[in-house]
């Protein structure tokens, strides 16, 4: 199983969305007003009136819909800006 961590846009979130439902995600969790640092910058709670707002998504899937999501996913990163990892997940 693969755990899929994105942070992105709120702006961004039906897209998303919609693709992990095209991808045949079984589900997913969706964290809203998300702060944080980058490397390049920082997001604040006070940015959230400027449509600044990030989320963050968890997916927990099998490598498939990882692989079907790529292809979606990857140009939103691209083009809007945002962060996806992968890892290896196991249930306790």
């Amino acid at each position: 199983m693969k755990r899929l961590d994105l942070i992105i846009s709120e702006r961004e979130l039906d897209s998303v969305t919609k693709s992990l439902d095209m991808a045949n995600a079984p589900g997913y969790s969706v964290i809203k007003h998300v702060t944080g640092r980058g490397p390049n910058s920082s997001i604040s709670e006070g940015m959230e009136v400027s449509g600044g707002a990030n989320v963050h998504v968890i997916v927990f899937c099998e490598e498939d819909v990882v692989a079907n999501l790529r292809d979606s996913i990857v140009p939103i990163l691209n083009y809007y800006g945002g962060v996806a990892y992968v890892a290896e997940a196991s249930p306790i």
